[in-house]
């Protein structure tokens, strides 16, 4: 651990890299942050001040302690994330349900995932770099709150959602245990303490290194699929590449963070096999990862555009529907775990979808999205008082400009043996906009 340091204004001593952020603390103007939830703040760092008293020696993660050794320090070193707590049962997804209880429009069909707690980016510690994280925490606190199986794995069994700097050392040992090898060659190994963007891919991998079955599925144009994760024919291991696919990569024009990643990904020392225009092969090497059935084939193929998307959100919810509870005649609360939502510049996370009949037969679908970008406190506010939250919350197919998107979402069970080696490997399915 890095050597500890005092806060100049209230002396309690901490690691240099929260010791900002807890310092700027001290002068965050009350925009609208309840004091409880700074409180929630001072409570942690005290937390966090009473850890540095333990030897250090216990838990650095040293180059030569064995994989046991450095799981055994990061579980003991590992604090609680600190967010702000919704007053309310059942939190925002109750709320969210009241509202569209309440709501005039009752030839709507609305399907939400359980339980999720909002983890908003903070001036002092986030903001610009710290969204994808923020939804690796909500899909934890979903995962935590629902799944007993999962909440004995994740994390060491520890029962809530760490902080960032411990989610990215887990993410480290994902990378030590084999999971996204070139990910990892990718960040050179090594993401705690940095500020480096994420995306669906260490999300998954974080997941997987639990033994979740994460998985990932790319949204995009036809011209775009051989840059995406799910070519067919990819391969972890030093190839020569076709003429033709080194053209393509060339030719690429890079939008912003997302696509430099993927460039980055595909334009490595690990190359592609070659390209082959079967996409059933790619659905199938994919979901020998473990999956019972092919997310592919999840939504209308003749649908054009953003809308399949959409569609393919519809049917991830719906499909678990029948097992679930129903709130009233319109709103169901399903079994399905919040999907972690990729896009150029930004991640946010899909927690339920909207459908509404339209005269010409095709259901207008409004995707209902937790945005870590958002502040809780205004979330909250907005859907107690059911005013403002649908601009909030609410994104319909107009609201999709990007060129590609990408989803992570999380199948049940876990995964054991053949299975786990299998999902080492970082695959997606590809769809075409």
């Amino acid at each position: 651990m890095d050597s500890s340091a005092n806060c100049p204004f209230c002396h309690i001593t901490l690691p240099p890299s929260q010791l900002q952020r807890h310092a700027n603390s001290h002068f965050d103007e009350d925009d609208g942050v309840a004091d409880a939830e700074k409180d929630e703040q001072l409570a942690r760092d005290l937390e966090l001040a009473q850890q540095l008293s333990i030897p250090p020696s216990s838990l650095t993660l040293q180059e030569n302690n064995t994989m046991d050794e450095k799981i055994s320090c990061l579980i003991a070193m590992q604090y609680r994330s600190s967010f702000y707590h919704v007053k309310f049962p059942g939190g925002l997804i109750s709320l969210l349900s009241n509202c569209f209880e309440l709501d005039a429009d009752t030839n709507s069909t609305i399907l939400l995932s359980g339980y999720v707690d909002h983890f908003q980016s903070l001036a002092s510690e986030d903001i610009g770099w710290g969204c994808g994280w923020r939804n690796i925490q909500m899909l934890s606190s979903h995962l935590l709150s629902h799944r007993h199986d999962a909440r004995e794995l994740l994390f060491g069994g520890s029962g809530f959602v760490p902080d960032i700097p411990f989610l990215q050392r887990w993410l480290e040992i994902a990378w030590e245990k084999g999971f996204d090898a070139l990910g990892s060659h990718h960040f050179n190994h090594s993401v705690y303490g940095s500020k480096h963007w994420i995306g669906t891919t260490e999300c998954a991998a974080i997941f997987r290194s639990f033994g979740l079955r994460a998985r990932i599925v790319d949204f995009g144009p036809k011209e775009l699929q051989s840059f995406f994760l799910s070519v067919p024919g990819t391969s972890l291991t030093p190839t020569v590449m076709t003429a033709n696919a080194s053209d393509k990569r060339k030719a690429f024009q890079v939008y912003g963070p997302m696509d430099r990643y993927l460039v980055g990904r595909n334009s490595d020392v690990s190359q592609l096999d070659s390209i082959v225009n079967d996409k059933s092969q790619s659905t199938t090497n994919y979901m020998a990862g473990g999956s019972d059935h092919s997310m592919a084939n999840r939504f209308p193929r003749k649908k054009e555009g953003h809308q399949v998307l959409l569609d393919w959100v519809w049917n991830y919810f719906s499909e678990e529907s029948l097992t679930t509870s129903v709130q009233n005649r319109h709103v169901v609360i399903t079994n399905r775990v919040p999907l972690y939502f990729q896009h150029d510049g930004h991640s946010r996370t899909i927690v339920g979808i909207q459908s509404r009949p339209q005269k010409n037969g095709v259901p207008q679908y409004n995707l209902l999205i937790l945005d870590p970008a958002h502040r809780t406190v205004a979330l909250e506010r907005s859907l107690r008082e059911n005013a403002g939250w649908k601009k909030l919350i609410k994104r319909g197919v107009h609201t999709l400009k990007k060129p590609q998107y990408q989803l992570c979402y999380i199948d049940p069970g876990i995964a054991i043996g053949e299975e786990m080696e299998q999902l080492k490997k970082i695959d997606s399915v590809f769809i075409e906009f």
